[in-house]
């Protein structure tokens, strides 16, 4: 090839990871055919097919795995780059993007970072809800903010507090009945929890999404696991008791270590961290906390 450059090298990436044009237009936030007319391009000036297109998708030809495993050290490279460049020229000031579940963008975070951008002129914090994994190394976000087990590998940040789960049904009902996890949630260590809570009761819906389970409950249809901070300030649920308690979820604040201590990130970071701890006992679900 007499010319090749990292956008090329992107999408071709993104096909590989994704296994499809539709879901690699997902990632990329392009539509499906910009996806195939990139990598229809790369391949003609390559002159070697990179794909066997298959009834299933797009997989690698098997003896392109070699290009790819290069590529992958390329996209490595440049987003190491980018990220250097990115703590080289970074003010106090400037834009600082968030991501988190869509229960604590709802429920917590937005009148957190109200107050913090109140308290840091110039600074000004982006908040995107993301219940899926958001790769950092991407610079898909500056700062995690996320309940695990155990701190995402490969991330530097701290414990700010803990996140309580409760059981919940429309108040005033009696239903048997429960409402599941699907798709992202479903792969989570609360999914084990619900299992060994419901037992052989009936499951009759499932949701990937907190708010949608919230919602669900509340016409009645089941009940749900949710995190605290969405289910207690809810006049039209109640929690269940009696049944085992489940343990509460750290909640870890991070970035990439390459980014961990630029400033505007670190001080946001540090001051999340703080606004979280001082709702300890709201985010854990103490009740009237």
């Amino acid at each position: 090839m007499k010319q090749m450059d990292w956008d090329d090298l992107r999408f071709v990436l993104a096909v590989a990871d994704a296994g499809s044009l539709s879901g690699a237009a997902r990632r990329l936030g392009v539509n499906h055919a910009t996806v195939l007319r990139r990598i229809d391009g790369f391949e003609n000036r390559a002159g070697l097919p990179i794909f066997d297109r298959t009834p299933r998708g797009y997989r690698v030809a098997s003896q392109r795995r070699r290009v790819i495993e290069k590529m992958r050290e390329v996209e490595t490279a440049v987003l190491g780059v980018e990220r250097a460049m990115t703590a080289a020229s970074a003010p106090l000031a400037g834009v600082v993007r968030v991501t988190s579940t869509d229960s604590l963008c709802i429920g917590v975070l937005p009148a957190i970072i109200g107050a913090l951008e109140s308290e840091a002129e110039g600074l000004v914090i982006d908040l995107s809800s993301q219940n899926l994994h958001v790769d950092l190394a991407r610079l898909d976000a500056d700062i995690a903010v996320r309940p695990a087990l155990e701190r995402p590998e490969g991330l530097i940040g701290e414990e700010a507090a803990r996140m309580g789960f409760a059981v919940y049904q429309a108040a005033g009902s009696n239903t048997a009945t429960w409402l599941g996890f699907t798709n992202g949630l479903a792969k989570i260590w609360l999914a084990r929890a619900f299992d060994d809570m419901a037992g052989d009761d009936p499951m009759v819906a499932g949701s990937d999404s907190f708010l949608v389970l919230r919602e669900m409950a509340a016409t009645g249809r089941g009940r749900a696991i949710l995190p605290c901070v969405l289910g207690d300030p809810d006049p039209r649920l109640s929690r269940v008791e009696g049944l085992t308690d489940i343990p509460s979820t750290p909640l870890w604040v991070v970035s990439h270590p390459d980014l961990a201590d630029v400033p505007r990130i670190r001080t946001v970071r540090a001051m999340l961290g703080a606004a979280l701890a001082a709702h300890t006992d709201r985010l854990a679900g103490v009740p009237n906390a």
